[in-house]
């Protein structure tokens, strides 16, 4: 087994987005070459109502898939085809923007006042971009949660982990999207497909997953027990991990444990036209789509 190197580390970025809402972007409309065919993270954490009640009033989306995953609060959405519906703590929803679809999304919050979640956007390849709008909404109490002896947690919001898959079906990139929970001190090692490009997000405790490499500036401090690492240099909170190939992903735990999304796919490695949520191969198709907007014509079905 071949442990991936780290390619960068960094935190995500403060940013308002929708009608000001207050999130961290961990990456998103740049060079997303090393994500791909992922185009976007978002982190809406929040614990007052006023940084996210605004929400994400009606807008388009069209050649790209958006990942709603909640961990704490709730989530109404509507759009142009008449769905509608709620997220609810560890909920999930794969939605197919395909040909377009005009929605929203209003966050309530929970009781405390606590909205917490994060997004996701995946492109589509050239050959699904019109394709019909879908949904694929998974409850929390039927996504697949394995518990390994160590302690570890691993839930399957997409994808195989060790030949327990996950409910979502049919996406073209063939992904995997895992929640993760290490116990501390641990060292665990996770399978990844060596074609696939693969990133890791903190959010909650701190882990160290430099066994192959240095990030980029950042130099590590090692010492060596038994074979074992212990690595003062840990990634934490809000900390994105960029990985380059290799068949997996190694991680060592700090002493309060870890939580990271580990996240990975199929690149498309084709030409992307970027025009805020849309996202298309060339200007032509982005020029096409605003065309549409504004003449009533966007909406396929």
């Amino acid at each position: 087994m071949t442990v991936r190197p780290i390619l960068e580390r960094k935190k995500s970025n403060p940013v308002l987005e929708g009608a000001g809402v207050r999130l961290d972007r961990a990456f998103g409309f740049g060079n997303t070459n090393d994500f791909d065919p992922f185009l976007l993270l978002d982190d809406f954490r929040n614990n007052n109502p006023q940084d996210y009640q605004l929400g994400f009033p009606w807008h388009p989306h069209r050649g790209i898939e958006t990942i709603t995953y909640i961990l704490k609060g709730a989530v109404e959405h509507k759009d142009s085809l008449g769905n509608s519906g709620k997220l609810n703590d560890g909920d999930v929803q794969w939605m197919t923007a395909g040909s377009g679809i005009l929605h929203q999304e209003m966050p309530l919050g929970n009781y405390k006042g606590e909205m917490h979640g994060f997004q996701l956007w995946a492109n589509l390849p050239s050959n699904l971009k019109m394709t019909d709008p879908n949904y694929q909404d998974i409850k929390s109490s039927d996504i697949k949660v394995i518990n390994d002896d160590d302690g570890t947690i691993i839930k399957i919001i997409i994808g195989n982990y060790r030949g327990y898959k996950g409910l979502i079906k049919g996406i073209a990139s063939n992904p995997q999207y895992f929640d993760i929970y290490v116990p501390p001190n641990k060292i665990k090692n996770f399978p990844i497909s060596l074609r696939d490009n693969c990133f890791a997000y903190v959010f909650e405790g701190e882990a160290n997953f430099d066994y192959a490499s240095e990030p980029k500036g950042i130099k590590i401090e090692k010492s060596y027990k038994n074979e074992d690492y212990t690595i003062r240099d840990m990634s934490g909170n809000k900390t994105l991990i960029t990985f380059d190939k290799g068949d997996e992903v190694k991680v060592l735990s700090g002493n309060q444990g870890v939580r990271f999304l580990l996240i990975s796919g199929n690149p498309i490695q084709e030409p992307v036209a970027w025009h805020g949520p849309i996202v298309m191969n060339t200007s032509d198709e982005i020029q096409l789509a605003m065309s549409e907007l504004n003449n009533g014509t966007f909406i396929k079905q």
